[in-house]
């Protein structure tokens, strides 16, 4: 699944000096997520061991054994410290960015109810709307706030619980009765498409989407219906390459007519293709941890010892990365190690950028 032979993977903290961009803002779910479930009433919560056993802070609700995905993006962006959740950020942190992550989270607003409490995107715009009224606040004027946020990276990571937590659970959800794959997709990208304009007239000029991952390959769907011989859930990776090939033309259409920002598709299914034993991930169709087949099904099993060699483990539990694969799909998205890893250019690109 993931094609990385080229790539130096980097487990250790890098050596930060000067950010690349004064700021850095995070909209997604799970993937995403760094502790903003903590505090909800949901079964899309991961503040427990095993989660966090490599991560120098133990169990903060990151849905992984170490860091996720914007941790590393912070990184390569040259930040000293990771972007706070949304829940606890400090007034003084915000300047610097906020994580709105949320596991069970989708672009439509009940995806993921059935789990419990959960932060949509439209729920995660209007918590940034808040943290824009108290940087205009700190900064003085809503002017100089515009500022600032115009220089920012926005990065938002969007669709995978529309897919595994509404289309495909057809027992919680209608849209599988109501839409074909190709009309679903339509759907999903002109709500999304009214989503990221209005982040747009929140002041967001450099913005970073994420397409969906290969959902089909993960244990969970995998032990769900079964492959048929092949490898991964091969009709459901169909589904989401409806969904990632229009939000390839949502970029270029968002593109041509807001002429003062950019955008950029991160391609993370074509990041996660290719053989991933040529970097040693040995196991790529079972977790590392023992996961719960009741309440938080396909989580971790509080508590349980995980795994040993987590280096070689392309899954953490049934549905999320361990460490080492958010490394790698964080690296390439920030600097693409092949030109179709980004379009139409990296996050390196977008952060380097004078609009």
């Amino acid at each position: 699944m993931f094609m990385m032979s080229l790539l130096v993977v980097e487990l250790g903290p890098l050596v930060r000096g000067q950010p690349q961009v004064p700021c850095y803002f995070i909209f997604g779910d799970s993937i995403f997520d760094n502790g903003n479930n903590n505090g909800l009433l949901t079964m899309a919560k991961v503040n427990f061991p095993p989660y966090g056993i490599d991560f120098p802070d133990g169990p903060t609700g990151r849905f992984t054994n170490g860091r996720n995905m914007a941790d590393i993006i912070a990184e390569k962006l040259g930040f000293k410290n990771y972007i706070p959740p949304f829940a606890t950020a400090s007034p003084q942190e915000v300047l610097t960015g906020v994580n709105y992550g949320s596991g069970g989270a989708g672009i439509r607003n009940e995806t993921g109810k059935h789990l419990g409490g959960r932060i949509s995107l439209n729920e995660q715009l209007l918590h940034h709307q808040v943290i824009i009224s108290r940087i205009a606040l700190l900064l003085g004027s809503k002017d100089l706030a515009r500022e600032h946020l115009s220089k920012c990276i926005y990065t938002i990571g969007m669709g995978n619980n529309d897919y595994i937590n509404n289309y495909l659970m057809p027992q919680f959800y209608p849209t599988s009765h109501l839409y074909t794959p190709q009309q679903y997709a339509a759907v999903l990208i002109h709500q999304y498409f009214k989503q990221i304009k209005t982040l747009y007239n929140q002041g967001a000029r450099k913005v970073a989407l994420f397409g969906i991952g290969l959902i089909g390959c993960i244990p969970a769907e995998v032990t769900m219906y079964g492959t048929n011989g092949s490898a991964c859930v091969d009709w459901i990776n169909n589904y989401v390459q409806l969904f990632n090939d229009k939000l390839v033309s949502l970029v270029d259409e968002l593109n041509n007519d807001l002429t003062d920002a950019k955008f950029i598709y991160i391609n993370s299914t074509g990041i996660s293709s290719g053989d991933p034993s040529a970097i040693g991930l040995t196991v790529a169709n079972a977790p590392c941890c023992d996961v719960s087949t009741n309440y938080g099904k396909g989580q971790c099993i509080p508590q349980r010892v995980p795994c040993s060699d987590r280096s070689t483990y392309v899954f953490w539990d049934a549905f999320h990365p361990t460490e080492i694969v958010n490394v790698v799909s964080a690296t390439r998205a920030y600097s693409a190690l092949s030109p179709t890893d980004a379009y139409p250019f990296d996050i390196r690109g977008l952060a380097q950028l004078s609009l």
